[in-house]
């Protein structure tokens, strides 16, 4: 790909600027963003090109023009193809196809806010070769503008335990400005594993529960009146403490039936057997939580809290479903993120009532547990309703500081143990001082 006469202009201008660096880092310009999922038969990307600089490459009227992707839409993936191509090592084309872009708007470090077209592409190798390594060519916008910069990054490869949250970059295509040409970008991931696989889905499953915060709320609210004893009478209620061996056995029950429900549903739902839209199943987990956080305050439902658990494990599980469907797997490699997935929520569910459940007992042997149980219970009260707010429609101030819950939840945690372990002694020492009085 070599420089057209055309930019020779522009060259002089980039050469200019290079000579004056403080002029030029006082104007950092945003760069394409190219990040790659990597799958079993295709590559697929996201391609971010910001306006701006687009503009200069194509001279199209892009910046502030309202209709510039209606105008410039098919344009664009008319330029795309005839700048991006992909080759097997050994020099087999292969077939790229771009999607359809839209318009959004962004903002990179040192540059402020600026406006992209993002484009969705798929490149398919010829049958038989692998997708880990290929000859990536690409050259919009730098072959007008040999300042720019276009950023490589996998995304998403399930073999080196990939998923998105963290992109790892391979490369910068950048104009060489001693030959003018566009080097291609070798891609080679070469190394992955089904054992990295299987831990990079493991650890997904666990960052899937600690992230999530209403899954944890809906969790922490079961555990609440687990350690207490039901008051069926005219006005039901929740009496004195059950016994250790009582409430633990009450937490496996329950954490087993919520476990059987979701990891159903996980399966059904990873293999597209059920397919419900997200959004109601969103709404149906902060009902979960409401009618869990009732519970707690009041028994509603006692004796039946396995019953209960499973149910709303179904519905959790369906979201944990949305998860692994989104990564577009191969068969073999949905069968062991089925089960890594799954050891995950596991993983960190045990966690969470390791570092809970022992000072909940505590405090249920003290005048503290009451108070303590309707705080908390009324908080993920709020919190459910807001979320529901948000999830059907109803934007509310509950619903942004329910999603700010996570952060808290570690000072929330040495709270409630500072508090166990002080009621619990005050309780000891009331108990051994009472006989002598």
């Amino acid at each position: 790909m070599t420089l057209p006469r055309s930019s020779l202009l522009t060259w002089l201008l980039a050469l200019v600027f290079a000579l004056l660096p403080e002029q030029a880092a006082a104007h950092p310009m945003p760069t394409t963003t190219m990040q790659l999922d990597l799958h079993t038969s295709s590559v697929t990307a996201e391609l971010a090109l910001p306006l701006n600089e687009l503009q200069l490459a194509t001279r199209w009227n892009l910046l502030g023009n309202s209709a510039a992707l209606e105008q410039y839409g098919p344009q664009l993936r008319a330029y795309l193809l005839k700048h991006l191509a992909a080759a097997t090592p050994s020099g087999q084309a292969w077939t790229v196809s771009v999607g359809t872009p839209t318009l959004t708007q962004a903002e990179q470090t040192m540059t402020g806010p600026y406006q992209e077209f993002v484009v969705p592409v798929r490149l398919t190798p010829p049958a038989g070769a692998s997708t880990r390594t290929f000859t990536l060519k690409y050259d919009a916008i730098v072959h007008q503008v040999v300042t720019h910069s276009i950023l490589v990054s996998i995304r998403q490869d399930w073999e080196q335990g990939l998923h998105g949250e963290h992109p790892v970059q391979v490369g910068v295509i950048r104009t060489d400005t001693r030959t003018g040409t566009v080097p291609p970008l070798e891609v080679n991931q070469a190394g992955g594993s089904a054992w990295q696989g299987f831990v990079g889905i493991f650890r997904l499953g666990m960052t899937h529960i600690a992230e999530g915060t209403d899954h944890l709320l809906f969790l922490l609210t079961l555990l609440l009146p687990a350690p207490l004893l039901a008051v069926m009478n005219r006005r039901p209620h929740w009496g004195p403490f059950g016994g250790t061996r009582r409430s633990l056995l009450n937490i496996v029950k329950i954490t087993t039936a919520f476990t059987v429900g979701h990891s159903l549903t996980l399966l059904l739902g990873t293999l597209r057997v059920v397919n419900v839209p997200d959004q109601p199943i969103e709404a149906l987990i902060a009902v979960s939580i409401l009618v869990s956080a009732v519970h707690a305050l009041r028994p509603i439902f006692p004796g039946r809290e396995m019953v209960v658990a499973g149910g709303f494990g179904l519905i959790h599980g369906l979201a944990f479903s949305y998860t692994l469907a989104e990564l577009n797997l191969s068969p073999w490699q949905t069968a062991l993120s089925l089960l890594g997935f799954n050891l995950g929520i596991e993983a960190m569910q045990l966690l969470v009532i390791a570092v809970t459940m022992p000072w909940l007992i505590l405090l249920a042997q003290t005048r503290l547990y009451p108070p303590v149980r309707v705080v908390g219970a009324s908080l993920a009260v709020l919190a459910s309703l807001g979320w529901l707010g948000d999830r059907v429609g109803l934007a509310n101030p509950l619903g942004t500081l329910a999603d700010s819950l996570g952060t808290v939840g570690p000072w929330a945690l040495l709270g409630l143990a500072a508090l166990a372990a002080l009621g619990f002694a005050f309780q000891k020492l009331r108990n051994t001082e009472a006989p002598s009085a």
